[in-house]
């Protein structure tokens, strides 16, 4: 600062200064009051973007600045403030979301809320000026009276060159809002060209094809009949009233657009119909498309709308000649997914000819019929079980040799990115059409499924349970969610808020319940919803509420098929907001789920925690659905694929879970359906896992090789995270390239390279270690560690030479494997060469051949190498002929043979291989059913986890002497045919059979294998001579109702144990009811029905044909062999036990069976009954159902104890005249507003109650206690016994009230019945029972008894013994008085006291009348003032 600024000292300081400061202040103050008049007389504003000062864009004047207002609460009445305040007449409509273009700059006002009334948007409520939440897109809009728009009426077309060609938009209370696609067409297109004076209608577009709006839907299901002169007056749904979106906008192009419309279209000078010159019509004549922006994606749209197919190219420049001299004037710019040309977007070309003479051409790839495929049965049209369209029939593809290369191909035709996975086994469900392809071979390079190597069409050897599946990348880009629960603890809680107009906005409490909370959890895959939904609050909602009443039925899928008044019209001014609390936001609910032996959290082998344990699924039945609840439950994204059979290795500890059939929509693992905890027929090799999108091992499909000019070889590198990087070699070898070079369809590899860094990245190592054994169709399979561990000891870079290398290299090294065996190790020998699958002649075939195939393909040792075609005839080449291995090569290439394609055999001569090892070894693949043994029956073999049999054609002793062999059950007695033991059920898997008899298995034979032309009346059976069961089994029925009905038991080596419900069924109830001659069997029930039994499981995996006298008959495994446990136990109800099976009951927790807390089954789980207005009618019935006699008493309040969830039932209303409980009023199944503190519960009197009497005593009335238990007269145990069990013995006995409850002496070795606890209400000594009631030995207790007050049936002379009773205690009292006095005298005296310590319990006997109370001769003094007070208290008990 310069010296002259500085204040000088001499300078005055006076009143000069004052007056200075004085005046500035004054300035300051002028400013402010000027300042203040401008702000009053309100903001400037104005109109920008419309065609006149009254209609456009709203700017505020602030600070200098033009800026715009947000749309946020925009409506009606801020419009009609608008309108007023310009001078521009009234209001016609408002509009949000930028409807006359995005402003610039600065957002004033946002949340603006008039009432309509003011004069100035300055006196309405705003935020802050500047403050919002906003972009310009969110930009305001008005249009006024006074403007030139109002000549426009209340249609529009926007968004296109004109005003007759655009985006329908009509005018609906003062707001512009859009029709939705759905049934409209040309009819309805017509009445709108009328209604604008824009001549005929060319065109009626859907899916929003000139953009989105951001206006309400107004119209939906327009249905007009051409004739009307608006388009108001056609049938349409309510205003407001739609099920649609944005993205399905209708729009319109008339006559008097000038826009030239390509409705016919063909390909000319091509050689086909297929491929040519693109020609349109116009003005009535043929003219041809310029290539200026012709590509692919139009080339595409093209072929779609000729029926020709998959684009294979899109070439320009007059390819195909040139054309008319007249070319399209229009410019054609497409997406690629549109069904016609007309549907893509045109612009003007402003040219007569075409740029250099180019014009647009494409090749498609001809429809053959087999041509169209698509991706069926999951949520996403890039992912799904495949199917193909040939002769006018869609049929699906069997998963023999399906992999990775042939669901590239699936994913190239359908425009789905890269194939992340190629699932088989049907894991996307069973189709019930025709399977169409099967044994497909593509090379990975072709353009359409149809074009790749197959079996003829139709020809197949498979059945559903083989359906190939596929998963594209582009099944992984989620769409847009148009719900989210918001200001909740989880996802799947909060306040609902819907997406609409590209905003979030809240649903109003109106009418708001437990139906509509359902919907938006179905919606949100969250589960149900949960009673809290109701009344729950999650905070202040947005300002913006979409929806109000809404009124849902609580079964449609999503929110927008629900009633609701119309989008943005609402009436919630209390300001609440609708929320919703679904079963999924409780994780605590769900037992919780890991992913183990994966590369990350995201990708294992599935694991669930229950019982405070760990443990695994098995993997029976699991598939992609199954997989989608796991990786929603960890929040890992999308399922790419499920494996089993360990594929991450094997689980220790229990297996949990067994049989798992999700639907999709739970959220989590343990809400889908399975069989009980820990009930399986599984071992750990059969260990389900998933891989989920989030673990980023699909990356590993997106691999390239590099510094190489060859594409089959160089340095290995994966793109993950946006950027290439390589793998580690540590543990890099020839399994792991092989899997590369396959992935890359390149053949087999020939070396494992190992290399510094010098790729075209940064060097980055992305994958540290990678474990591959060589079988594996893709990297993503093996066992990786993922992502930058950055633990790559080698620090080189891992890179392949594969065979498909073009280095002019002769070797070729051979990629096998085997097909049409029972498992991947065995099965016809096919070699890949020149990209095409084939056989290898039998001519020298021998062992040593068969041990370098089994080496290769990591199969153990090689046990047999058959020739003759032995697992049927391949087709196309036969590669190899005369084959010479020594047995120490590591690839039959290696080997000497003639060269490739030179052969002098046919195919029926196609070698094949049997070898030790395979991942299913562990599972028997053949057993005998139906006969009276397991070593006689009907032939049934396991292949593609489902049993089969097997057709008797040529079948003979030889073939059943090998089935023998292989079950371990001596020589073959006989081989009978013609379904001797019974017809079996589909599939039949072998026919032809042809067994030399020395073959250790069935799979060694020659035979037709996997599908035949035969009938089940041909199934063929063995007889072996070495039965392991011929004894006659005992069976009884316990634990039911009857002696027809109950769990299931056999008598075996002198122990009764029961029988497994594996495969457990009516055939096998039915030989039980026939054994016992209880009639017809009516259900055969599993999971312990009747009670878990006790002892030994005899019997597991019975079946009977239901024809047989006995149940040894029927064939199962051998005795005691099992892998269940006792709560699998089976049951049986025979015709002759007459109860129903309509509701199972039981009663849990008590003594017995007719006592305890009650429980019914539904939807295959136990759960308790509410106490809620549960009385002795609704007992009454439980009692009659189960058979239990009379009921005594309906106790609530969780008397046997607390059961688990679920409550099944509350307010429970029986008349007590029903026959079963399922004929009283029951309510809904689960709806409740009750704990397990309330649960009910029943005493039946039962088929044989406790019986009560007294003994040793001076008459009926009073003495010890004895009851009748289990036919046996017992003393009761003085432990805990008091007046209150006494009271409710002399109530049994009809003997008034209990006067005392006395006890005896101890007496060793006597057992006595303990248990018994009663509250003092009960009526009959059985209500006191509890679950541990039965003789013991009463420990530190003596005999209970009892004195009541009542003699039962009193006669004179038994009131007269009462009196004497009376009179003797009387007289008793006082001589204890007289002896009480006499020791207090003598405890006076010094030393008279003993130790404290030293007093005993007292005792009471029965010896006499009068000596109802003696105390022991041991007492000390100091005892008698306690045990008098007590006797004092006992008299005077009522």
């Amino acid at each position: 600062m310069s010296s002259d600024l500085h204040p000088s000292s001499n300078r005055p300081s006076g009143n000069a200064g004052t007056m200075s400061v004085k005046t500035l202040l004054l300035l300051v103050c002028l400013w402010g009051i000027a300042d203040a008049v401008i702000e009053s007389q309100g903001w400037l504003l104005r109109l920008e973007g419309g065609p006149d000062r009254c209609a456009g864009r709203v700017e505020v004047l602030h600070n200098g600045t033009w800026g715009t207002v947000c749309d946020d609460g925009w409506g009606a009445p801020e419009g009609q403030v608008v309108c007023r305040q310009l001078g521009c007449g009234t209001l016609l409509s408002v509009a949000p979301g930028g409807r006359y273009g995005e402003g610039t700059g600065e957002i004033w006002l946002d949340e603006v809320n008039c009432t309509g009334e003011e004069k100035n948007l300055s006196e309405c409520r705003a935020r802050p000026l500047g403050e919002h939440n906003c972009q310009h897109k969110e930009d305001a809009s008005v249009e006024c009276s006074d403007s030139t728009i109002k000549a426009l009426g209340t249609l529009q077309l926007l968004n296109g060159p004109n005003r007759c060609a655009g985006r329908v938009e009509v005018l609906h209370d003062h707001m512009w809002g859009t029709v939705c696609d759905d049934g409209w067409d040309l009819v309805d297109a017509a009445v709108v060209c009328r209604q604008l004076g824009c001549g005929t209608a060319l065109l009626a577009t859907g899916e929003a094809h000139f953009g989105k709006g951001h206006d309400p839907i107004w119209l939906d299901e327009v249905n007009c009949t051409g004739r009307e002169d608006t388009l108001f007056k056609c049938s349409a749904s309510m205003w407001g009233r739609s099920n649609c979106f944005h993205g399905e906008d209708a729009g319109v192009i008339c006559s008097a657009s000038g826009m030239s419309v390509a409705t016919e279209l063909r390909l000319a000078n091509g050689s086909t119909r297929c491929n040519g010159r693109v020609e349109v019509t116009h003005d009535g004549t043929w003219v041809a498309l310029c290539d200026e922006g012709w590509g692919l994606a139009e080339a595409r749209v093209a072929c779609r709308q000729l029926g020709c197919g998959r684009a294979l190219a899109a070439p320009g420049g007059s390819h195909f000649g040139h054309g008319p001299s007249q070319t399209w004037p229009n410019i054609v710019s497409c997406v690629g997914t549109e069904t016609t040309l007309s549907m893509c977007k045109v612009k003007p070309r402003g040219s007569g000819i075409c740029h250099h003479g180019g014009e647009a051409s494409v090749v498609c790839a001809d429809n053959s019929e087999g041509d169209q495929i698509r991706l069926v049965n999951f949520n996403s049209r890039c992912a799904g079980r495949v199917e193909i369209f040939h002769n006018k029939r869609w049929g699906t593809v069997c998963d023999d040799n399906w992999d990775l290369l042939d669901a590239e191909v699936v994913c190239r035709q359908l425009d789905c990115g890269r194939a992340l996975s190629a699932p088989g086994r049907a894991q996307f469900g069973r189709g019930d059409n025709i399977i169409w392809m099967d044994e497909v071979n593509c090379t990975g390079k072709e353009n359409m499924l149809s074009t790749c190597h197959a079996r003829p069409w139709g020809i197949n050897n498979c059945y559903h349970g083989e359906d190939a599946g596929v998963v594209c990348s582009d099944a992984l880009i989620p769409e847009p969610a148009p719900l989210r629960l918001v200001n909740g603890s989880h996802r799947c809680a909060g306040r609902v808020e819907v997406f609409y107009h590209d905003q979030w906005g809240g649903v109003c409490d109106h009418s708001w319940d437990m139906r509509d909370a359902e919907v938006v959890c179905r919606q949100l895959v969250c589960g149900t919803a949960l009673p809290a939904s109701e009344g729950a609050d999650f905070g202040v909602g947005p300002p913006q509420v979409w929806l109000d009443d809404v009124n849902c039925q609580g079964t449609e899928e999503t929110l927008r098929k629900c009633q609701t008044s119309p989008w943005g019209e609402s009436s919630c001014s209390h300001g609440k907001h609708a929320s919703a609390v679904c079963s999924g936001s409780d994780a605590s609910r769900f037992d919780p789920v890991r992913l183990v032996g994966g590369p990350g959290r995201c990708a294992g082998r599935v694991e669930v925690f229950h019982n405070e344990k760990w443990g695994t699924v098995c993997d029976d039945s699991w598939d992609f659905i199954d997989a989608a609840v796991v990786c929603r439950q960890l929040d890992c994204g999308v399922v790419i694929t499920a494996p089993r059979q360990a594929h991450f290795g094997q689980g220790e500890g229990p297996i949990w879970l067994d049989d798992v059939r999700c639907t999709g929509t739970e959220p989590a693992l343990s809400e889908c359906k399975a069989k009980g905890w820990g009930i399986h027929g599984c071992k750990h090799g059969e260990d389900a896992g998933v891989v989920c999108s989030g673990s980023g091992i699909s990356d590993l499909t997106s691999l390239r090789l590099v510094n190489n000019s060859d594409p089959c070889s160089g340095t290995l590198e994966v793109f993950h995270d946006q950027r290439w990087g390589g793998i580690c070699t540590d543990g890099w070898d020839l399994a792991e390239a092989h899997v590369v070079c396959r992935q890359l369809g390149c053949g087999a590899a020939r070396s494992a390279v190992e290399s510094t860094w010098s790729g075209t990245g940064d060097g980055l190592i992305w994958v540290d270690a990678v474990e591959c054994s060589g079988t594996e169709v893709s990297l993503f399979e093996c066992k990786v560690k993922l992502w930058g561990a950055e633990s790559c000891k080698s620090k080189g870079h891992a890179g392949v030479s594969c065979s498909g290398a073009a280095d002019g290299s002769n070797s070729d090294l051979a990629e096998l494997r085997l097909v049409n065996g029972m498992h991947r190790c065995a099965g016809r020998v096919e070699v890949l060469h020149a990209g095409q699958w084939g056989t290898i002649c039998d001519d020298n075939w021998n062992l040593l051949d068969a041990a370098v195939v089994c080496r290769q393909l990591g199969c153990g040792r090689a046990t047999a190498a058959p020739g003759q075609a032995r697992f049927g005839q391949g087709m196309g080449r036969i590669w190899l002929d005369d084959l010479s291995c020594t047995g120490n090569e590591d690839n039959l290439s290696q080997c000497q043979a003639r060269p490739w394609g030179e052969n002098n055999c046919n195919h029926r001569e196609d070698a094949g291989v049997v070898c030790s090892g395979d991942a299913t070894t562990n599972k028997s693949t053949v057993r005998l059913v139906g006969g009276s043994h397991r070593c006689a029956g009907r032939v049934e073999i396991f292949h593609n986890q489902e049993w089969g049999t097997v057709c008797d054609d040529s079948w003979d002793l030889n073939d059943a002497e090998v089935v023998c062999r292989q079950l371990g059950c001596g020589r073959a007695m006989a081989a009978p045919a013609e379904a001797f033991f019974g017809r079996g059920m589909d599939p039949i898997w072998l026919d032809r059979v042809a067994c030399q008899g020395t073959e250790n298995t069935l799979e060694e034979c020659r035979a037709r294998r996997w599908g035949t032309s035969c009938s089940h009346e041909e199934d063929a059976s063995a007889v072996c001579s070495d039965p392991t069961r011929t004894e006659v089994a005992e069976v009884r029925l316990a634990n039911g109702p009857s002696r027809c009905a109950g769990r299931v038991e056999v008598l075996h080596a002198g122990e009764w144990g029961t029988i497994c419900d594996d495969n457990w069924d009516l055939l096998d109830a039915a030989v039980v009811c026939r054994q016992l001659g209880c009639g017809q069997a009516t259900a055969a029930s599993g999971r312990a029905r009747f009670g878990q039994g006790t002892g030994h499981i005899w019997l597991d995996d019975l079946s009977c044909t239901g024809d047989e006298d006995n149940l040894s008959q029927c064939q199962a495994r051998p005795w005691g062999e099992s892998n269940c446990n006792h709560e699998e136990d089976a049951g049986v109800v025979c015709s002759g036990a007459n109860i129903t099976e309509e509701i199972q009951i039981r009663l849990a927790n008590g003594p017995n069976r007719c006592a305890g807390r009650v429980e019914v089954l539904h939807d295959h789980e136990w759960g308790t009954i509410c106490d809620d207005s549960w009385d002795l009618k609704d007992a009454k019935v439980v009692c009659r159902q189960l058979d239990c006699g009379m009921a005594v008493v309906a106790p609530g309040q969780a008397h046997f104890g607390q059961g688990s969830d679920p409550i099944w039932l509350d307010e429970v209303e029986c008349t007590g005249t029903e026959t079963t409980f399922s004929q009283c009023n029951l309510g809904g199944w689960g709806l409740h507003n009750c704990n397990h503190e309330e649960d009910a519960a029943v005493v039946c009197s039962g088929t044989n109650p406790l019986q009560v009497r007294v003994k040793d005593g001076p008459g009926p009335c009073a003495g010890q206690v004895e009851v009748l238990y289990n036919g046996t007269w017992h003393g009761v145990c003085s432990n805990g016994w008091s007046l209150l069990e006494a009271g409710v013995v002399c109530k049994q006995l009809g003997c008034g009230q209990a006067l005392a409850a006395p006890v005896g002496a101890h007496q060793d070795g006597r057992t006595l019945l303990e248990g018994l606890s009663c509250h003092g209400t009960e009526s009959l000594l059985l209500e006191c029972q509890q679950s541990g009631m039965g003789p013991g030995l009463c420990e530190q207790g003596s005999v209970a008894g009892v004195v009541c007050m009542k003699p039962k049936g009193s006669s004179s002379s038994c009131s007269v013994l009462v009196a004497l009773v009376a009179l003797v205690m009387v007289l008793s009292g006082v001589l204890l008085w007289l002896n009480l006095q006499r020791r207090f005298m003598a405890a006076a005296q010094p030393g008279a006291h003993q130790s404290p310590g030293h007093h005993s319990s007292s005792a009471t006997s029965f010896q006499s009348m009068g000596a109802i109370y003696h105390p022991a001769k041991s007492e000390a003094p100091e005892d008698i003032d306690v045990e008098t007070t007590q006797l004092m208290k006992d008299d005077a008990a009522p």
